[in-house]
């Protein structure tokens, strides 16, 4: 007498099979286009994939699986069917792959590459500017140097004339005190030859002046009034036959009364060509 077979253990829970259709292939499709553009971290499309974690052979998890096949294959097909497909598998779904994207403006820099170009060009102008104020600077301190130079030579050319003494020097230490231009020796050399020789201790005893008991004296023949209003502040204390002193007085006097110009041109001149003193 057969014996009824034991209890038989509890069957081990099956996982049913999918089918292989349509709707599975799309899930499929839909899953790698999330996880590629996840990889790549940009979606053509711009919208937002729900990535699905799938075996190599391309089926799901089992804890999808638990999650609801159904639900999660439409969720996941809502969300990729913002991106277009380039092919069609076999059974006509989405085969997955991106479609190309081109850039409009042909050959125009687009996104971070026309951002970039802006940034370029700023940089090469701002570049430039700088060259440009630099070869400023420099040429600025160029000018600077060589008229320091011709400065420098000018002080000693003049050092040498007052070394040497005389005449010469004494008038360009005069104008050198003073400030003003060697230019103006040649023509004050005229006046002090005309008005004394070149003589300091010159005295006229014989014109209007010495007849009023002030003659004139010294290189430039003045005053003793017009000596102490124009000598210059800084030989105020020095005698009136003074070489510097006395040129100082007679300049600044001349330039007063009859401009720098009479100063430059030697002296007055009168209608018959000859010197006319001041």
């Amino acid at each position: 007498m057969a014996t009824a077979p034991a209890a038989t253990a509890a069957a081990p829970s099956v996982r049913s099979p999918r089918p292989d259709g349509p709707a599975h292939a799309a899930r499929r499709a839909g899953t790698r286009t999330a996880a590629t553009g996840a990889a790549f971290g940009v979606l053509a499309s711009g919208a937002f994939a729900a990535i699905v974690p799938t075996t190599l052979d391309g089926t799901s998890t089992q804890a999808d699986a638990e999650e609801g096949g159904t639900a999660a294959a439409t969720t996941l097909a809502a969300y990729s069917a913002d991106i277009p497909s380039a092919k069609k598998a076999a059974d006509g779904s989405a085969s997955g792959f991106f479609s190309p994207v081109s850039f409009a403006g042909g050959g125009t820099a687009t996104g971070a590459l026309q951002s970039a170009a802006p940034a370029r060009d700023a940089d090469l102008a701002s570049m430039g500017k700088a060259r440009e104020i630099a070869t400023k600077i420099a040429e600025e301190h160029a000018k600077a140097a060589a008229a320091e130079k011709a400065r420098q030579a000018e002080k000693a050319r003049i050092d040498a004339i007052v070394a040497k003494g005389g005449l010469d020097g004494w008038i360009a230490e005069a104008l050198d005190h003073m400030g003003m231009s060697q230019s103006y020796a040649t023509g004050l050399k005229q006046i002090i030859l005309k008005e004394s020789n070149g003589n300091p201790d010159a005295i006229n005893n014989w014109d209007s002046n010495a007849a009023a008991g002030n003659p004139s004296e010294g290189l430039m023949q003045v005053i003793p009034s017009t000596f102490r209003a124009y000598v210059h502040p800084d030989f105020a204390d020095r005698d009136i036959t003074d070489p510097i002193a006395n040129i100082t007085a007679g300049v600044r006097y001349m330039i007063d009364r009859y401009g720098i110009d009479t100063l430059d041109a030697g002296g007055r001149v009168g209608s018959h060509g000859g010197y006319i003193g001041y």
